[in-house]
């Protein structure tokens, strides 16, 4: 069984891995929503208890099919997000996002409300585990948005807050307004900008960190090839062109160090993340339900000191080429 961490100071028990449910919206290759709805039944079963999904993924759709899953198990946590505007009559701010198109954006407290209460509904809760604020709205002070999100906590429709995409600096100002259990932020062997400030702060607030896609987009499971046309990481510069297979020769060491340890790469990858302190949450996701086991037995990989700095010079930070995701 995979143990228990908790979400911040004061929040919430979780299994040490949680399950990313983005996944099923066919962002990676074709979902089917009976299959996903087992998917997330086995990793409930393996003690991933926290389901992770936002408001924009498949435009509200997830949550529906998240809040369908779960309904009746007590030992789900339930986590979604709101700011990305997917709803055509909506303002929001445009944010680049470096990859070739824009987010829109809407951090203001009237949205939040309504997003909120839309996210409740597809849900089918009155109560959400945990509500992240998705990308902070340029155009909205932070601690606007925050105060919005801390009045739902105090209306009993939110138990815990968190942010997404976010600065130290604005986790320092979100904090001030109301306390943050948990902050989701993009952190692998693939991408370890975290480790330089956010982390630092995170832990002096007794916050704890969500690593999406800890698996790198499915890079450090080490199967990547070409790449299906629908596939939404034809935008990310890491697999365009040339950086695929330069990313590939680079990343190889790794692949071979997982094969001497007789784990997978994708194993290796979680273990180290589960390595880098109890306050670090990975949120792997997977449309195939044995998948779930794959990544569930990284969980009781133990890798000693000398193993992990063998990791740490195999996959230094900086070594992936290609720009990153904000």
């Amino acid at each position: 069984m995979i143990d228990k961490r908790s979400l911040g100071t004061g929040g919430p028990q979780v299994g040490a891995l949680g399950y990313g449910a983005m996944v099923l919206e066919g962002y990676y290759g074709a979902s089917d929503d009976a299959e996903a709805a087992g998917t997330i039944h086995r990793a409930l079963d393996a003690g991933m208890t926290m389901i992770d999904s936002a408001d924009a993924y498949g435009n509200g759709h997830n949550e529906r099919l998240v809040g369908s899953a779960v309904r009746g198990r007590k030992d789900a946590i339930v986590a979604t997000k709101f700011g990305i505007v997917f709803e055509p009559d909506e303002s929001g701010t445009d944010l680049p996002t470096g990859w070739g198109f824009s987010l829109k954006i809407n951090g203001r407290p009237d949205y939040a409300s309504r997003a909120l209460d839309a996210s409740l509904a597809r849900l089918g809760v009155d109560t959400i585990d945990l509500w992240y604020l998705h990308y902070p709205d340029p155009a909205t002070p932070i601690e606007e948005t925050i105060g919005a999100m801390a009045a739902a906590v105090n209306m009993g429709k939110v138990r815990h807050l968190g942010l997404s995409n976010v600065t130290a600096d604005q986790v320092r100002c979100a904090h001030a307004v109301h306390p943050i259990a948990a902050v989701q932020y993009e952190y692998s062997l693939w991408r370890r900008e975290a480790e330089t400030s956010l982390l630092p702060t995170l832990r002096e607030l007794g916050i704890a960190l969500v690593a999406w896609s800890p698996l790198g987009a499915g890079f450090l499971t080490g199967t990547v090839g070409t790449l299906d046309k629908n596939d939404f990481r034809q935008h990310n510069p890491r697999y365009a062109g040339p950086n695929l297979s330069r990313n590939a020769d680079r990343f190889a060491p790794l692949v071979q160090f997982a094969r001497e340890l007789s784990i997978t790469p994708a194993q290796l990858a979680l273990a180290w993340l589960l390595h880098q302190g109890r306050d670090v949450i990975p949120i792997p996701g997977t449309r195939k339900a044995a998948r779930i086991d794959e990544n569930a037995k990284s969980a009781a990989i133990r890798l000693d000191a000398e193993q992990l700095r063998r990791i740490d010079a195999l996959a230094r930070p900086g070594l992936a080429e290609g720009a990153t995701l904000l």
